[in-house]
């Protein structure tokens, strides 16, 4: 079931996109927004799957608002409805799912639908055998030693960093950019700008709209993003083939 949420600041368009939405099975309305700031509200408090979200609005405005949720939950799939084709280059660098011009046809929404409920696995990793030195952490109780080898992935979550083991969790004040400099490259990598990965966990690949991939790992059930730029330097430098 997907779990959907509505942001336009025109009552008569959230009214038009709700009655299109209730023509697909297996989809679920959360809730209506008429601008960003309540939309970011009330993603910390719902939790959609997926956002439909109008770009210029009062106030805070879409691709602001999308900002901020993908610092809330990186794995929502944003979908921007707009009547302006100019943003849709900073929506692309914002990882949307999909961006839809209106007026839209049903058919353009039925496409992106049926994009979300369609994702297919694609993937299985090589093995490496290197020695790694341990990783000195802060966090909340002061510090932690980690083997980088036990990681799985680091994610930001809540506005903050997760490293994501096979037994743990670790909550740190350190930023992606400076755990990412810590890390030996050889086996780690930056999938998204929300993500870290371990190549050696990878268990599956799944699309994930037009230019995003999601991952799924040996030992957690979390997953995780990947942009189509960085699949291709996942695949040349690791001998994957990403279809």
């Amino acid at each position: 079931m997907l779990r959907v949420l509505i942001v336009d600041d025109e009552e008569r368009m959230r009214y038009i996109l709700k009655k299109a939405l209730e023509k697909f099975p297996n989809l679920v309305l959360l809730g209506e927004a008429a601008d960003g700031t309540e939309a970011v509200k009330l993603v910390e408090e719902i939790r959609p799957d997926v956002v439909f979200m109008d770009v210029e609005m009062p106030g805070v405005n879409g691709l602001e608002a999308a900002k901020m949720i993908a610092d809330i939950d990186p794995k929502c799939m944003i979908i921007f409805i707009t009547a302006y084709q100019e943003y849709r280059p900073e929506a692309f660098e914002l990882y949307a799912f999909d961006y839809i011009v209106k007026p839209f046809q049903m058919k353009r929404l039925e496409q992106t639908i049926q994009r979300i409920q369609l994702l297919k696995p694609r993937l299985t990793p090589p093995s490496s055998t290197m020695a790694i030195s341990h990783i000195l952490l802060k966090n909340r109780e002061g510090m932690a030693v980690i083997n980088p080898k036990d990681i799985i992935l680091i994610q930001r979550e809540e506005r903050s960093t997760i490293i994501i083991t096979e037994k743990d969790r670790f909550t740190t004040s350190e930023t992606l950019s400076e755990l990412e400099e810590k890390l030996p490259s050889q086996l780690f990598l930056r999938s998204h700008k929300s993500y870290i990965i371990q190549i050696e966990k990878i268990k599956r690949i799944h699309p994930y709209g037009r230019w995003t991939y999601v991952i799924q790992f040996e030992g957690t059930k979390e997953d995780a993003l990947l942009t189509k730029e960085k699949a291709k330097l996942l695949e040349e430098r690791f001998h994957f083939t990403i279809g």
